[in-house]
């Protein structure tokens, strides 16, 4: 026993030996080299595998999006993106007599593809986003007047579709209008201490309609001209939910626990510019947020999982789910009614002067 003993402890110190060559290592590669953006360039040319799936994710995802123009979906982003536009136009104060002259006819054109394949195959179209544009491009047109040709041949265009199906009116509208406020900063603020990280569910399953009343709130959340570039893939079944929450790290102890998990996607055919890569992340975790805080109301407990860029996980993450080159995994939640007996971290939260600061310049 005690010859075992001392094989273990050479064990560990031999790893922590490697643990902290592979760190001195590491700082003198990172002080070196991130002088300059030259040298950082440098080391990622010879590294390129380190981004290399999130590099192709958007391209691909670039491609894609000229791609989808031509393919029947059941919701078109270019549309969403120029109406929101649009909109913005609208409610500018003071407003321009004419605005949106450079991409009117453009957004005219998506609005005729999405009203043909409203009318040819209603069950797999998002309606309701062809209304809103209708209603969005109606009231635009009343705004501008008669003052450009293009304008002229884009109304001529849209009055021929006579796409007046249902009525509606879901356009700009004064901020007098928005439903009475009844939760209270007291309320907001319970509800976010009350809602903690919860590993230990009893195991109940959690109603489907359960989850669509959070996902109501959660698709509420602002997005990058209201895109909405995810998706939430969740799995209830019990196999299933072992498959998925086998794969990343951080659910390792209590994966088995877990009776529905949720993984958000993010979709990067929603771009058609490199510059928008990191909305798919910003937008989906706004999402998130609110998917977990309408969860809480509903006496639903969630913990958030992690999910690192590490290409062997994505690998098997991407088998899995069949997901697109283009789809990314932003995380996984778990989902369940919490086991009372079930102990949650205290999770100290950081000062607000630690993270916060008013009018800081360089």
């Amino acid at each position: 026993m005690l010859v075992r003993l001392k094989r273990f402890a050479k064990r560990l110190l031999a790893i922590g030996w490697i643990r902290k060559s592979y760190e001195a290592i590491n700082r003198v590669t990172l002080e070196t080299l991130g002088w300059t953006p030259s040298l950082v360039h440098v080391f990622y040319f010879f590294s390129f595998l380190t981004f290399g799936r999130e590099q192709t994710a958007v391209f691909r995802g670039r491609r894609n999006y000229y791609r989808n123009k031509q393919r029947g979906r059941v919701t078109h982003v270019e549309l969403r993106r120029n109406v929101h536009r649009l909109e913005k136009g609208i409610l500018m104060r003071p407003r321009r007599e004419s605005f949106a002259l450079d991409y009117i006819e453009e957004t005219t054109e998506f609005f005729e593809v999405a009203v043909a394949q409203v009318r040819r195959d209603p069950e797999h179209t998002d309606s309701d986003e062809v209304y809103w544009a209708r209603d969005v491009l109606r009231e635009y047109f009343a705004a501008v007047g008669e003052q450009s040709p293009v304008i002229q041949r884009c109304r001529a265009r849209f009055d021929a579709l006579a796409f007046d199906s249902e009525a509606g009116a879901r356009h700009p509208y004064p901020h007098a209008q928005l439903p009475e406020l009844t939760v209270g900063y007291d309320d907001m603020l319970t509800l976010a201490q009350r809602r903690r990280s919860v590993r230990w569910f009893d195991g109940r399953p959690v109603e489907r309609e359960v989850l669509d009343k959070a996902l109501l709130v959660a698709r509420q959340a602002p997005t990058a001209c209201n895109r909405l570039p995810y998706e939430y893939r969740i799995f209830d079944d019990a196999e299933m939910v072992a498959k998925v929450a086998g794969l990343p790290f951080g659910a390792a102890g209590y994966a088995h626990n877990i009776p529905t998990i949720a993984v958000v996607v993010g979709k990067l055919d929603s771009y058609f510019s490199p510059r928008d890569r990191h909305a798919v992340y910003v937008d989906a975790s706004l999402s998130a947020m609110s998917f977990l805080l309408a969860l809480e109301t509903l006496g639903v407990s969630t913990s958030v999982i992690n999910w690192p860029d590490f290409e062997p996980l994505e690998n098997k993450m991407q088998k899995l789910l069949g997901l697109d080159t283009t789809e990314r995994v932003v995380m996984l939640i778990a989902i369940g009614y919490a086991d009372s007996t079930g102990m949650v971290a205290y999770s100290q939260k950081k000062q607000l002067s630690t993270l916060r600061s008013f009018n800081a310049l360089a």
